[in-house]
């Protein structure tokens, strides 16, 4: 991790989920055709960090540096290159298909880099960067060839004209540029950043979800992102700007408690929807500036649940006017997949499904290795779907890699490439 230390080993990853509530650091070994092995974890409480963004420099290069020594302490490793998610800088999703001339020889690398250079040119790079705007995907998410469309790799393929339909995220430049900050000041390289809900898909989707259409909802604790799947890719991204902890701040100013404790009474007694039994059970309440401990007041569970409720609807409402007003709603099928640590709360599921009217089911990381049970939950797809992610690299590059300075653009490119150059 330190500057001038050995570089990774051969097949070693390390992936850095930096959230508004948690920063949590991966390292796993990657062995060919086998899931990635989890082989060391480090958490700290999240610091410096509101809405996805970076607030406090000092206190996330801190935060970051605890995780990563904790990770590199149990996995007997050291690192140097990460791959960061990224939930703040406003990610926004776009659409543009391209066609170049293939003249009827056999389609290669170069020629699906030839036509990402147009789609980038189509979409404007100079447009982007005039709007502080910064590439961080660019997906392909079909091909056609002379007219004839579901083609999944075309490459080995004949034709006169080559179609791609790419699938572009930007994101505000300035918090990227902060959070690289951080993490370099923490004497780290990014490999490359993966929005949140993109990570979480690929860790907790099984294939059927990801070809027929699924919704994930990376609930965080600012944020709440959204991934829509289809046919094997990620064809859109977005972000609602409400997460967990606008939960807990209600709960204490509604009930006139410290964070803490509000955090606290939402875990152990928190519910997304009423039960009958809500009136007939009381909570003690601690009293916010009240020093001594018997100095609390007693509230039925239900006052708490009213408060929790009104909050978790607003951002199932967002997130339905979000995928309706970007035209996915129906492509996106019937499955919505909730992740992130908020997702967590007693009766979410059922409250999403009534709001968004789909099968809504808690999203756990299912491929990858070594997780024990405390870092299995949906809290952590983010951090494992960033391995995967890394799997997934090298095999991808040549299909995004863009050259630009004799380095590929588009994220997976640059982690491809960073793959070569070390392994």
């Amino acid at each position: 991790m330190r500057k001038g230390s050995a570089r990774a080993r051969h097949g070693l990853v390390a992936a850095l989920d930096v959230g508004c509530s948690k920063v949590c650091c991966f390292i796993a070994r990657l062995d060919d055709g086998a899931m990635p092995n989890v082989i060391g974890i480090g958490q700290q409480a999240s610091r410096g960090i509101k809405g996805g963004a970076v607030v406090d420099m000092a206190a996330v290069e801190m935060t970051i540096l605890n995780a990563v020594h904790a990770a590199e302490q149990m996995a007997g490793q050291t690192i140097e290159h990460v791959i960061v998610s990224l939930s703040g800088g406003h990610p926004a999703s776009s659409s543009v298909g391209v066609e170049v001339a293939i003249n009827g020889h056999e389609i290669g690398d170069a020629d699906l880099r030839r036509a990402f250079t147009h789609g980038h040119d189509a979409q404007g790079q100079v447009e982007w960067v005039s709007n502080g705007r910064q590439l961080i995907h660019s997906i392909p998410t079909g091909y056609n060839i002379d007219g004839h469309r579901g083609i999944r790799d075309p490459r080995g393929m004949y034709g006169d004209q080559l179609g791609v339909d790419i699938h572009v995220v930007t994101a505000a430049s300035g918090a990227v540029r902060n959070l690289t900050t951080c993490v370099q000041r923490s004497h780290l390289d990014v490999a490359g950043f993966v929005v949140a809900p993109y990570a979480s898909g690929l860790a907790a989707l099984v294939e059927d979800e990801k070809e027929l259409g699924v919704t994930v909802i990376d609930m965080g604790g600012g944020t709440t992102t959204i991934a829509v799947f289809y046919e094997g890719n990620v064809i859109y991204t977005d972000v609602v700007p409400v997460g967990g902890m606008h939960v807990t701040s209600d709960i204490a100013r509604g009930l006139s408690t410290p964070l803490t404790q509000a955090e606290r009474m939402k875990t152990l007694f928190g519910h997304a929807m009423p039960v009958s039994a809500d009136e007939r059970e009381m909570i003690d309440v601690p009293q916010v500036g009240e020093d001594e401990p018997n100095q609390t007041r007693q509230v039925p569970r239900s006052l708490l649940v009213g408060i929790i409720q009104p909050r978790l609807e607003e951002t199932f409402e967002l997130v339905r006017s979000h995928l309706e007003t970007s035209g996915f709603a129906k492509i996106a099928g019937r499955r919505v997949v909730l992740t992130g640590g908020a997702s967590q709360l007693a009766g979410l599921p059922d409250l999403a499904a009534l709001i968004l009217d789909k099968q809504v089911r808690i999203g756990r990381p299912v491929h990858v290795r070594g997780l024990a049970e405390a870092t299995a939950g949906p809290a952590y797809a983010t951090g494992a779907g960033l391995l995967v992610y890394a799997s997934l690299a090298e095999a991808a590059a040549p299909m995004q890699a863009r050259p630009q300075d004799g380095e590929p653009a588009g994220l997976i490119g640059r982690v491809g490439h960073w793959f070569r150059e070390n392994f």
